[in-house]
């Protein structure tokens, strides 16, 4: 088992830089998720560090050996696809044996180590089986039989739920995550789905146009993000984000033609408000955060409800008030406006709510789930 660094790594096609000083450290045994916007660099890192794409700057090191010019076979690492690539002509045991074949291993060590994988991947009586015979989720099952035979000192995941369908892959995502705790190998996977990322990873690096935006963990990411990009990008609905005016000693917060009073308690937890009294802010309300209440209860606003939408338990309740959205090409990966009201925004509320279109709701939110961001470097506000 190994750790596998990759310090301040660059990537150019030519004169155009595709990754600007990625640096991540994933420890032995540790999975981390790459999550970010699709044309981020997500996949081009992954592949860099496979080995199937050069590096212009940096250092990626496996078990504190560095890598750079090291021939990807001889990495000590296993790679599932997104698209599985498995050979069609072959039978599963010859797909997940295939890379031991190649390297002549003993054909007793290979039939011990096909059946040990395919025992813990649940592939057993489907050995015989050609990939075309097999479900998608089985197939997928097989590329990590075919990795996980090779007892690697890493895992590289591109992508490798995409093509399923949505119940296989909240099945597979629990299986993945079982198989990786169990084997304790460093891995780095990277999707474009924040739900894998949010409920697979001990860490994720959320990236954004070649560079990374912050690296913690998932619950660390969704309540102190460090700046307006992962705070929009963290998060299903995305979190609602506007234009304000913070009042002297951020006592106030003027949000559109609205007033709100600031409890003491949003400055306690937040020292870094007091610098911006009497400033523009950009400030964010999770959907989840925002709760219906009468004229005069808590920290909020009034707004007018546009769209309900059914979820079972819950409503998504499309609203829209007279402040100006947030709408910097910083922010990416967020749903685009619902309605396309400037003021819109998505509260997500018990279903026996019952709220209906055109009627006027106070939406009210703890004032610990306000959040707030500079709008010129649009770092969040926090210390």
């Amino acid at each position: 088992m190994a750790n596998v660094s990759i310090r301040n790594v660059r990537k150019r096609f030519g004169t155009t830089e595709v990754l600007h000083g990625v640096s991540v450290e994933i420890e032995d045994g540790e999975f981390v998720i790459l999550v970010g916007p699709s044309g981020c660099g997500k996949s081009t890192l992954l592949r860099m560090i496979a080995g199937l794409e050069n590096i212009s700057d940096g250092e990626i090191a496996i078990g504190g050996r560095v890598v750079n010019n090291v021939a990807p076979k001889e990495r000590d690492i296993a790679m599932v696809f997104q698209n599985y690539a498995l050979y069609p002509h072959m039978t599963v045991a010859e797909n997940i044996g295939f890379a031991l074949k190649v390297h002549k291993m003993p054909k007793g060590e290979i039939q011990r180590r096909v059946g040990e994988a395919a025992t813990l991947m649940g592939l057993t009586e489907f050995l015989g089986h050609k990939p075309g015979q097999l479900s998608g989720g089985q197939r997928q099952r097989v590329a990590m039989g075919r990795a996980l035979v090779r007892e690697p000192v890493a895992f590289l995941m591109d992508e490798p739920l995409s093509n399923l369908d949505a119940r296989l892959r909240v099945q597979m995502r629990a299986e993945i995550s079982r198989l990786q705790r169990r084997l304790g190998v460093a891995t780095l996977y990277v999707t474009h789905d924040q739900t894998e990322a949010m409920t697979m990873g001990d860490r994720v690096a959320v990236l954004r146009a070649g560079a990374v935006r912050q690296c913690d963990a998932p619950q660390q990411l969704y309540d102190r993000p460090a700046d307006l990009f992962v705070g929009s990008f963290i998060g299903s609905p995305a979190m609602n984000l506007y234009r304000a005016r913070l009042g002297p000693e951020a006592r106030t917060l003027q949000l559109g033609s609205q007033t709100i009073e600031l409890p003491d308690a949003v400055g306690r937890a937040r020292p870094g408000l007091t610098s911006h009294g009497d400033s523009d802010v950009v400030v964010g309300f999770r959907p989840e955060y925002l709760r219906i209440a009468g004229e005069t209860d808590g920290c909020g606003f009034s707004a007018d409800v546009d769209l309900v939408e059914p979820l079972g338990s819950e409503l998504l309740v499309h609203f829209s008030l007279d402040a100006v959205r947030e709408t910097s090409e910083e922010i990416e990966g967020g749903e685009p406006p619902a309605l396309g009201a400037a003021g819109f925004g998505i509260a997500k509320v018990p279903a026996t709510a019952a709220p209906r279109p055109k009627e006027r709701l106070r939406f009210v939110v703890p004032p610990d789930q306000i959040h707030f961001f500079d709008p010129e470097s649009q770092l969040a506000i926090w210390e």
